[in-house]
């Protein structure tokens, strides 16, 4: 591992790989989601069902791979509590506001359900949230981490791996059961209509990447390349294999116009804490962790974009959707994608890094 002015520069060069991916998965969601609600699937070809997978096989892992690297830089927490709460409450929830606040004004939609929740005008932003229900977690999980031991730690990553099976095991229920009653997903493990906390509540989700982002911190030996391929590799080929089966042959009509639910089943191999993202998820980060290239490129290039891309993310939509518009009819799906996400991430990143440098307020954006 190398750190260059204590910063871990492979977790520099994950970020801009991860935000790339990012905007390469919602460059291709236009393909599917593309028609208006309810019914918005809307896929041409099997063609373009393979150049959607092909995105999702390799770019899916960008959240999950967020997720690691904040674990790995934060956890366990070593700062008191509340000053640990204030930095990360002022880094990540504040411009979260902004952002908000900035799509739900260009949409001209309503304040009232952003003291709720992230608004539908940026749909991208849940993923906030869902950051700072971590962070809450971190403070309380870190006298645990502090003294794990790495076979303990192990156990609790495969109880979280066995949970990332259950959007299959779901699945599984309604085709030999059928759906419960009151139009919920089935239910496992103790849940039901009146509690959705069952059993293994607390060990699912994206506290598992927090593991994993802390695992490969605290007990992962620094390999060669031959070696990390060779545990890298059959990991990433056996997620890619469940992430894309089950998306890729889910339908077998085109071109197909269906209602949103049937978009939501589409996606049940692509959830981000399901059984092939896991696993291609740890695959990448063990390729990635050999990014240890300090050089003019990354001081010039990948330190400044790292640095900047959680606004990069913020602000993204504002770019992609009139560019994605623009592309998609004059370009075929594989060039539209690629070429969506390249503009959209350099003038993401152009427009970052600008508000970034803006005096006092430059902080609170970006």
């Amino acid at each position: 591992m190398m750190a260059t002015q204590n910063r871990i520069v492979f977790l520099d060069y994950l970020r801009v790989v991860a935000c790339f991916m990012v905007m390469a998965i919602h460059s291709a969601e236009p393909f599917y989601l593309g028609g208006e609600a309810p019914n918005i699937t809307a896929i041409a070809s099997r063609l373009d069902m393979f150049w959607i997978t092909l995105t999702e096989c390799l770019c899916r892992v960008a959240v999950p791979l967020f997720v690691m690297a904040s674990s790995y830089l934060l956890f366990p927490v070593r700062r008191p509590t509340g000053e640990f709460f204030k930095r990360r409450l002022l880094r990540v929830a504040v411009p979260f506001v902004v952002w908000a606040a900035a799509y739900i004004a260009s949409a001209g939609g309503k304040w009232g359900p952003l003291l709720f929740n992230f608004p539908d005008e940026g749909g991208h932003l849940w993923f906030v949230p869902m950051l700072l229900g971590l962070y809450v977690l971190m403070p309380l999980l870190s006298p645990w981490a502090e003294k794990v031991s790495e076979r303990e730690l192990r156990g609790w990553i495969v109880l979280w791996l066995f949970t990332t099976t259950f959007p299959f095991l779901r699945r599984l229920w309604e085709l030999k059961f059928g759906a419960p009653p009151f139009g919920a997903v089935p239910y496992l493990y103790g849940e039901c209509p009146w509690n959705m906390f069952g059993a293994f509540h607390y060990v699912s989700g994206f506290v598992g990447y927090m593991f994993l982002g802390f695992w490969f911190r605290k007990f992962a030996a620094e390999r060669s390349w031959t070696n990390t391929l060779a545990k890298a590799m059959p990991l990433w080929i056996v997620g890619v294999a469940v992430i894309g089966l089950p998306f890729f042959f889910y339908t077998d009509k085109f071109p197909l116009s269906a209602p949103y639910a049937y978009a939501v089943k589409m996606e049940m191999s692509i959830e981000y804490c399901s059984l092939g993202v896991a696993l291609t998820t740890i695959g990448v980060f063990m390729a990635m962790r050999k990014f240890n290239f300090d050089s003019a490129f990354y001081d010039r290039i990948v330190r400044p974009v790292s640095e900047a891309s959680y606004g990069m993310y913020l602000l993204h939509m504002f770019i992609l959707a009139p560019v994605s518009a623009r592309l998609i009819p004059h370009l075929s799906t594989p060039l539209a994608i690629l070429i969506t996400a390249a503009i959209t991430f350099a003038a993401s990143a152009f427009l970052a890094l600008l508000l970034r440098r803006m005096p006092i307020v430059g902080k609170w954006i970006c």
